[in-house]
């Protein structure tokens, strides 16, 4: 899992002024919005006694712990210790760890690592989102695998005859002609041609009234950390799958799905559109869940590549070189579980970094200056 990125963790309308609980890089975070309907984003541990603060009250722009009763404010400081009789001060380490947030695509966006803002990855842009011609649907499921073995699946053209040929792939010619992959640091994208059938149901009717080409165009993208992109030409228009693969485990990933659609544009045709989405998805769930090993592996000889791997070869080497970096949540941690006694995992936030005079000022550790938490 990788660090130091920005993360879509909840649909912006979900985040309101009642405190959410959410789940990302193993971590626990609160969510909720001041009384300005800013977001905020919280490490969801109160450091007195672990209570989680998704649990509590918001009061103004602060956060009350449901335990104790502890306040926080937006930037994580403990402004208040109800049992503290007069006089009392707030000890220096009564604070959590705050996130850099972003509103954007219909999405809240947190921040999760301690990288200066100026050295921040950029958030991908969504041109459809804000573009009048598309319409949008979402969608979500939550699947027994790592998020990066469901991100690669997303990019794998050649999977698509097999494992979705009712749907859209034609087993009958499952050859990926050679392409060319446009790669950034952040991101990586090729053109593919499928020879698909064509479609059944409501589409297929319009479909029938255009000619039938062999091919259909197809654009495969990723953007890190954990962003997938499946742009579909079809005759009747364009059809645009962004998948973000939320890693709540090492083993457990919640799918968040924004689909975009020029043609059928009315809201009477977005049930059909999830339900083609929903059957994507349970096509693609057990394939990816049986993968093992669970975890992708470090090495690239670990598993054999062919042409038609190139996005996922091309990820591949790109995490190692951030892994390298020191940009991987991993190894020492220990998950948060239902076990008895297991930690949970802590991610520095910019504070840490930006106040080196609070460097000791933290009940919960986190390693910081771009190593593994």
């Amino acid at each position: 899992m990788l660090k130091n990125f920005w993360y879509a963790v909840e649909f912006a309308d979900r985040v309101t002024r009642r405190p959410g609980r959410v789940v990302c890089l193993g971590q626990e975070f609160v969510l909720y919005r001041t009384a300005s309907g800013a977001p905020v984003c919280l490490s969801n541990l109160c450091v007195h006694r672990g209570a989680a603060l998704s649990m509590g009250t918001v009061s103004g722009d602060v956060i009350a712990c449901p335990y104790h009763g502890w306040q926080y404010d937006p930037q994580g400081a403990c402004v208040n210790i109800p049992a503290n009789g007069p006089g009392r001060t707030i000890p220096r380490k009564a604070r959590v760890d705050s996130y850099p947030t972003i509103e954007r695509y219909g999405l809240v966006w947190a921040f999760l690592g301690d990288l200066p803002e100026d050295e921040r990855p950029p958030i991908p842009v969504i041109p459809e989102f804000d573009d009048p011609t598309f319409r949008h649907v979402r969608y979500e499921m939550e699947i027994d695998a790592n998020y990066e073995r469901a991100f690669e699946n997303v990019v794998d053209a050649a999977h698509t005859p097999f494992v979705h040929g009712t749907a859209f792939g034609n087993p009958d010619k499952p050859e990926i002609p050679d392409f060319r992959i446009r790669q950034t640091d952040w991101s990586a994208e090729a053109d593919f041609e499928l020879s698909t059938p064509p479609p059944k149901g409501t589409w297929g009717l319009l479909w029938k009234r255009r000619p039938t080409p062999e091919y259909l165009s197809v654009t495969n993208a990723w953007y890190l950390p954990n962003i997938v992109k499946l742009h579909v030409r079809l005759p009747i228009g364009d059809l645009l799958l962004y998948d973000f693969n939320i890693p709540l485990s090492e083993d457990r990933t919640l799918i968040k799905i924004l689909g975009f659609r020029n043609f059928f544009t009315g809201a009477w045709a977005d049930g059909n559109t999830r339900k083609r989405i929903e059957k994507i998805l349970l096509q693609d769930r057990p394939v990816v869940e049986s993968q093992r090993p669970e975890l992708l592996p470090y090495d690239l000889s670990e598993e054999l590549h062919v042409r038609s791997d190139g996005l996922q070869v091309a990820y591949r080497r790109r995490r190692l070189e951030l892994v390298k970096r020191g940009w991987w949540v991993g190894g020492d941690d220990i998950i948060t579980g239902e076990t008895p006694r297991r930690s949970a995992t802590i991610i520095a936030s910019p504070a840490r970094r930006e106040n080196p005079e609070l460097a000791g000022a933290w009940v919960h550790k986190a390693r910081t200056g771009g190593t593994a938490q």
